[in-house]
């Protein structure tokens, strides 16, 4: 019925015909009245002022605006994989000891980042983002609270998290990182004394993977200085809505990072970030850190 809206719409006015005027004026009474535009709305709510296909751009210039702009960024793509591997030359890239994935200078590096908690299930905890002193950094921050929402299904509450956003190529193709030529995540943070979990999410190829994830822990020790941490991999353990599975293996590198406080303390916390980056330790030979084994032994 939508659609037969947006038809007899855009045909009463590029064409002027008198018959879809009179279509129309016949129609738009039976479709007010039917369920897919009811005027019933949750209590609370603001009032819709345009129906959801009124706000459709059907632009033809912006289309091939659009067009133009991912072509050019498939060329950009195709350009850098002929370079090679992350657009560096062969002998660059297995030379390569540091890489700086994300710098925070300016609010374009900012909108790389989304920032949520725990008032998506009800909760009262409150997350904001900005930069910091001198645009040298990104600043979370926030206020915990662990009161659990009144609607008899939540048991836990708390929790404030900061996640990148996934990479997207020309044509909103999914991108991946290539992580393979390190072992080591590097970052240069300073905190107020408050534990953190540091997480690099998956991507669900399966609906029952959407909550699977890696974590591993991250101390901030407070105070006015500044603090280089690094983490191997190889201690990042496998986790699954919450609960750490016996089923380990080594995390994929090409996922989304992200930050998450719950360590169930009520009040407030900060967080500022310089840079997140990747480091080749040679020094660090470990593969993965947990006992791998298979349920399922034969006999």
């Amino acid at each position: 019925m939508a659609q037969a809206v947006m038809l007899l719409s855009a045909a009463s006015f590029h064409g002027g015909c008198c018959r879809h005027k009179a279509l129309l004026s016949f129609l738009r009474p039976l479709l007010s009245n039917s369920k897919l535009y009811s005027s019933y709305r949750r209590p609370g709510a603001e009032p819709k002022k345009k129906l959801s296909w009124q706000n459709a751009d059907f632009s033809f210039k912006k289309g091939i605006d659009h067009l133009k702009t991912q072509l050019s960024l498939l060329k950009k793509e195709t350009q850098d994989y002929l370079k090679g591997p992350g657009s560096y030359r062969l002998s660059q890239h297995f030379l390569e000891q540091t890489r700086v994935l994300w710098q925070f200078r300016s609010q374009e590096d900012l909108n790389k980042w989304v920032i949520s908690s725990d008032v998506e299930i009800g909760g009262k905890s409150k997350v904001y983002i900005k930069l910091g002193r001198n645009n040298q950094a990104a600043l979370l921050y926030g206020t915990l609270n662990t009161e659990v929402p009144r609607d008899g299904e939540t048991k836990y509450s708390g929790y404030c998290s900061m996640r990148s956003k996934p990479a997207v190529g020309s044509f909103n193709r999914r991108k991946y990182y290539d992580w393979s030529n390190f072992n080591t995540l590097y970052l240069r943070v300073r905190g107020d004394g408050r534990p953190w979990m540091v997480n690099i999410y998956t991507d669900p190829y399966f609906s029952h993977q959407k909550d699977d994830l890696y974590s591993y822990f991250m101390f901030t020790r407070g105070g006015p200085y500044w603090e280089e941490i690094r983490i191997p991999f190889s201690k990042f353990f496998f986790s699954s809505r919450g609960r750490v599975q016996d089923n380990q293996h080594p995390v994929w590198l090409d996922k989304t990072l992200g930050f998450t406080i719950g360590d169930k303390v009520d009040g407030p916390f900060q967080l500022e970030i310089d840079f997140i980056g990747l480091l080749n330790d040679r020094a660090h030979k470990e593969e993965f850190a947990y006992e791998a084994y298979d349920k399922n032994t034969p006999i």
